[in-house]
């Protein structure tokens, strides 16, 4: 998945628990041209608003200019995983069993890049889906993009 290196996850990690935020996950996007991306997903029990991603984003900037950790220009993102969440490692794909996702794959499995179906959890880290009578295990380290599909 597009995830942050451990390191920097971890040091973002700190700074958002310690307001009594979720880290729902970090995402560092390297751009061709320009700046890269580093996108952090919060959230907490009654939802995200702007000021929580203002608050946020004041604090782990902070953090970042003193420590460092990204090399050469990037721009700070943070926002609420919305109704399309991502997934960004296991107990993420536990706690949503039963959803429909989305996923993108690095490489195809089964002939398929591209799966949308119902997620059955996890097993030996290989992600499980259903999509119609068609059954996946798919290799967690195979998973580029993992969303949550919104039902209305």
């Amino acid at each position: 998945m597009h995830s942050a290196p451990e390191g920097l996850t971890d040091l973002i990690r700190q700074v958002v628990e310690s307001l009594e935020y979720e880290l729902v996950g970090v995402e560092l996007l390297q751009r061709q041209k320009g700046a890269s991306l580093l996108r952090v997903y919060i959230d907490r029990p009654e939802g995200i608003n702007l000021d929580d991603c203002g608050e946020v984003s004041h604090r782990v900037s902070g953090i970042l200019d003193v420590e460092d950790p990204i090399k050469g220009n990037y721009n700070l993102e943070v926002s609420s995983p919305g109704l399309d969440r991502p997934l960004f490692n296991k107990e993420h794909f536990l706690r949503y069993k039963g959803h429909r996702v989305r996923l993108e794959l690095r490489s195809k499995v089964a002939g398929r890049r591209r799966i949308t179906g119902i997620l059955d959890g996890l097993e030996n880290d290989n992600v499980l889906v259903a999509e119609g009578s068609e059954r996946y295990s798919l290799p967690l380290d195979k998973i580029d993009v993992a969303r949550l599909v919104p039902e209305f």
